[in-house]
């Protein structure tokens, strides 16, 4: 069971939401603006959030990024637009998934039950150090160089999955199944967090220093030098 805030206008899709997951045994509260969620979230956090985009008084997309200034709780997006550019503007502003309307209650409950399970991902072993790189499960803390790197929930696990794996290749369908804990997806939610946790360790795809790309085969992590 988790509590899940539902933040949706329309009161008949919210109705239905939340009798469909507090039917799975999910304690839901709901909202049906911006403004009154980011309240919720910021005095009675939830487990996940539920956030659809078109909100009569501030963009979903907006919102995304002022709860991501007050909260690190994970985010499925509920929408009606699917315009894949969007989708992942919204993946980087913090976005844990998406769900492009209509969708039935048996996806959206087992799209909630994959981002809490990838939030327990990383379990507490000791830091990990690699080239100037420094990994803390424990803490869920990393620096590089010695200075400290903010990084998104997400962020942190795939940097500490391939962390723990130092030089060794790593598929994106393992990366799927062991950080996002999905038996399916594609590879663009992947890509995109490795995008930008490329930029938040000053490299890019065409200039490596830590991660590098195998064609065909997947990523691996490595020290600088080590190639």
């Amino acid at each position: 069971m988790a509590t899940v805030l539902v933040v949706e206008d329309d009161e008949f899709v919210r109705s239905a939401i939340i009798r469909d997951l507090g039917g799975r045994s999910h304690a839901v509260r709901s909202a049906g603006g911006a403004l009154d969620a980011l309240r919720d979230i910021a005095h009675f956090p939830p487990d996940v959030v539920v956030l659809d985009l078109g909100l009569p008084d501030l963009d979903g997309a907006e919102a995304l990024k002022m709860l991501r200034a007050i909260s690190d709780v994970p985010v499925i997006i509920a929408t009606a637009r699917d315009d894949e550019a969007e989708i992942v503007r919204l993946l980087q502003d913090g976005a844990d998934d998406y769900l492009v309307k209509p969708f039935s209650g048996d996806h959206l409950n087992a799209r909630i039950e994959a981002v809490l399970r990838r939030a327990r991902t990383v379990p507490a072993t000791a830091p990990i150090r690699v080239g100037g790189l420094t990994v803390d499960p424990a803490r869920r803390e990393a620096a590089l160089d010695g200075r400290p790197l903010e990084l998104t929930r997400r962020e942190f696990d795939l940097l500490a999955y391939l962390g723990a794996r130092p030089d060794r290749v790593v598929s994106r369908k393992e990366l799927l199944t062991e950080v996002w804990r999905q038996s399916y997806g594609d590879d663009q939610t992947i890509d995109v967090h490795l995008s930008w946790l490329r930029r938040k360790l000053g490299e890019s795809a065409s200039n490596p220093r830590y991660i590098h790309t195998v064609r065909g085969v997947g990523v691996r992590l490595s020290a600088p030098g080590g190639e």
